[in-house]
């Protein structure tokens, strides 16, 4: 295997050098970067190290899922808090800041109302109930065929449309860097993601996540105290500034520049809050530590440095409109009424260059980077496990599967997942990536977290309810969102949208709900009351962890 992973790593910097030479010629006529250059050669260097190493400790179904489930609460809250800072957080948050100002603090608000949902209601039952996946907890007293595979068709649906957003947001950091065509940065991005989950798992994730949380954190710091620092740390001073050079003037830190439909308000707040409950990438965390008081800890750690971070990003964003908003150098032509060079999605980085010079944007936008391939990383690890650990181990070899059977069609998945966010991150390039998470939130609120909080809570949910709550779930959610207009007149280019809302939460969400309790207080069957009765002992597990699997190996 090492052999095999040493060429990848050979092949994938040798073709990104070809690749990167004619663009990087002609953008070095302009002004190259060499900072960015480096640091970002040296973070791709660093972490291919770290997935060399972690190949070789890598050996059991365990270890790829989990890491051994040997890592601590703080470290698995700080890759928790990676997972969460994503490119929609640093690139596209900060953006909305920009453009939308109060409304954009409100989005965060409702990203962050998740955890405390986590937290008490969830955390402890995951790590007593789960092993690899959340299905396992959803399938733990049902039936474990075709619930595993409802479970694992809405995880793989969640997982495609969070990996579109971190793919554009690669996409564009990388064109901007070094002038590469948006199609072969995609490229690229995907073969890293692909080389670190094939051959690290998650003891490569993990790590990669925890360095990149912390770089994250430091220069998310650096550039907020640079920036503030030119309005004397003063909020008022900073709001009076923004509001006398933005175009909406005093409206913007007024509610409702982004969000005047209340009804779509309601929807995205729902989608962000509970959407959190339902991210695969995320409850798959929960199962890497030792015991449910660490699972505790790593929400607790985590609620801690993404609270702080998004106060960090609505302040860059503010910032951004007075000292990138009015200097030329950052956009097209050199008007500033014109488009930001990079797309709309760079302010952090135009930020960065304008408070630090290039060496403090070469760090931050290297961190970018890491942080997407971090994010899109354990996006393909949750739905790799969702195709080999439930599809493949559980319905279709029923079990009988070696563990070395297990990892070889993960990585199998891992390489088709790779191809299929390369063709969707081409294809959504121009859309916000803030935007583009909020829909996989919408999606994962309805198609993941109905069905597994009735699996813990409700007594009467049976296999029939299950299946038809957690399949009109993941099916209306989709729906919605293709119809709208976001997606049904923006990328394929109808006339009218089907659906006049953007977001799919408050319509999806219930019909999920409704469709798991209605058919299952109808069903009458005997494995029906079977199911039901064997929620007791599920609880007593639940409660007490008594039977879960403890970690193997510390990491």
């Amino acid at each position: 295997m090492k052999y095999l992973l040493t060429s990848l790593v050979v092949l994938t910097l040798t073709g990104a050098a070809e690749a990167a030479g004619p663009a990087m010629e002609a953008a070095a006529k302009q002004a190259t970067n060499w900072h960015a250059i480096i640091m970002f050669i040296l973070f791709v260097g660093l972490t291919l190290g770290i997935t060399y190493w972690a190949s070789k400790r890598t050996k059991t179904t365990s270890d790829f899922y989990t890491a051994g489930g040997g890592i601590t609460g703080f470290q698995n809250g700080l890759a928790i808090a990676g997972d969460y800072m994503s490119a929609a957080t640093l690139l596209g948050l900060s953006a909305m800041a920009y453009g939308r100002g109060y409304d954009a603090y409100v989005y965060m608000l409702a990203f962050f109302a998740g955890w405390p949902v986590i937290l008490f209601l969830m955390a402890e039952r995951l790590r007593n109930l789960g092993r690899f996946t959340f299905a396992d907890i959803t399938s733990y007293r049902l039936n474990q065929g075709s619930v595993r595979t409802m479970a694992a068709i809405s995880s793989l649906v969640v997982v495609i449309f969070y990996l579109i957003a971190q793919m554009v947001g690669a996409g564009q950091l990388i064109k901007l860097l070094f002038g590469l065509n948006y199609n072969v940065a995609i490229f690229l991005v995907g073969i890293l993601m692909v080389i670190y989950v094939a051959f690290g798992g998650m003891v490569a994730t993990t790590w990669v996540q925890i360095i990149k949380a912390c770089l994250l954190l430091f220069g998310g710091t650096v550039v907020v105290v640079l920036a503030y620092s030119q309005f004397g740390f003063s909020l008022t001073t900073l709001f009076k500034e923004v509001e006398a050079v933005h175009k909406l003037g005093p409206k913007l830190m007024a509610p409702g520049n982004l969000l005047s439909d209340p009804i779509t308000a309601i929807s995205l707040g729902l989608g962000l809050m509970f959407g959190t409950a339902g991210l695969p990438h995320i409850l798959m965390r929960f199962f890497t530590v030792s015991n449910a008081k660490e699972a505790r800890k790593s929400v607790l750690y985590a609620n801690g440095f993404v609270g702080y971070f998004f106060n960090v990003i609505f302040i860059m964003g503010l910032c951004a409109v007075v000292i990138v908003g009015q200097n030329p150098e950052f956009f097209e032509g050199g008007d500033i009424n014109g488009k930001l060079i990079g797309g709309g999605n760079m302010v952090a980085m135009h930020l960065a260059k304008s408070v630090g010079g290039n060496l403090l944007l070469g760090f931050l936008a290297a961190v970018a980077f890491a942080t997407i391939l971090a994010v899109v990383a354990g996006l393909a690890l949750a739905g790799a496990a969702a195709v080999s650990h439930d599809i493949y181990a559980r319905v279709i070899r029923k079990g009988q599967a070696t563990e070395k059977e297990e990892v070889t069609v993960s990585r199998i998945a891992t390489l088709s997942l790779g191809l299929i966010a390369i063709v969707l991150g081409i294809a959504f390039q121009t859309m916000n990536i803030a935007f583009m998470v909020g829909l996989a939130f919408g999606v994962a609120a309805a198609a993941n977290f109905p069905v597994l909080i009735l699996s813990m809570y409700w007594k009467g949910l049976t296999t029939r309810g299950a299946l038809w709550g957690g399949y009109g779930g993941v099916v209306s959610a989709v729906a919605f969102v293709v119809f709208s207009h976001s997606v049904w007149v923006v990328v394929l280019g109808y006339e009218k949208a089907l659906f006049p809302y953007t977001q799919p939460a408050l319509f999806a969400m219930p019909i999920a709900f409704g469709l798991a309790y209605i058919f299952s207080v109808t069903d009458n069957s005997a494995q029906a009351k079977a199911e039901k009765e064997a929620f007791e002992d599920q609880y007593v597990r639940a409660q007490t962890g008594f039977g879960a699997s403890g970690a193997t190996k510390k990491h």
